[in-house]
């Protein structure tokens, strides 16, 4: 059982088998590409279509929260004096959206209503490297214990 949504995500992903290593916040120190990093701490708020009565103490609170997986690679590699291959792996980034919308993240502590994809963006860096931004949505329940102090 994952600790937090990323964690949950991040087992998914590493299930599937991409070939790709999958971090929570960020890769290790001289990791190499290509690697998939998730991002939580992303807003999260009310999902109004699917609360309970807020005055019923054991009503469930259901949120909606958003994560950021990042797949990053290099773009091309250079195999002559002017020229170059290409290693971008296309469609990759796809196929991680793919898997995630509508998954049911049974890793997750709280219980999963919906993911969805919201969007995917490429975004060339420096260094010769690509990002791919995946933006997912996470239907869930708010666990008493992430609002109460311990």
């Amino acid at each position: 059982m994952a600790a937090s949504t990323s964690g949950a995500i991040k087992a998914r992903l590493e299930a599937l088998q991409f070939g790709v290593p999958v971090f929570r916040d960020g890769p290790r120190e001289g990791q190499a590409e290509p690697f998939i990093v998730v991002q939580e701490g992303m807003p999260a708020g009310l999902d109004t279509t699917a609360n309970g009565d807020f005055g019923d103490p054991a009503a469930e609170i259901n949120i909606i929260e958003t994560v950021t997986v990042d797949l990053v690679q290099r773009a091309r590699v250079k195999t002559g004096a002017r020229t170059t291959k290409v290693t971008e792996r296309y469609g990759l980034a796809e196929a991680i959206a793919h898997a995630l919308h509508g998954c049911q993240l049974p890793a997750h502590p709280a219980k999963v209503t919906a993911v969805r994809v919201d969007d995917i963006d490429r975004i060339p860096i420096a260094d010769n490297r690509v990002r791919h931004s995946i933006t997912v949505h996470v239907h869930r329940e708010l666990l008493r214990e992430e609002v109460t102090p311990q």
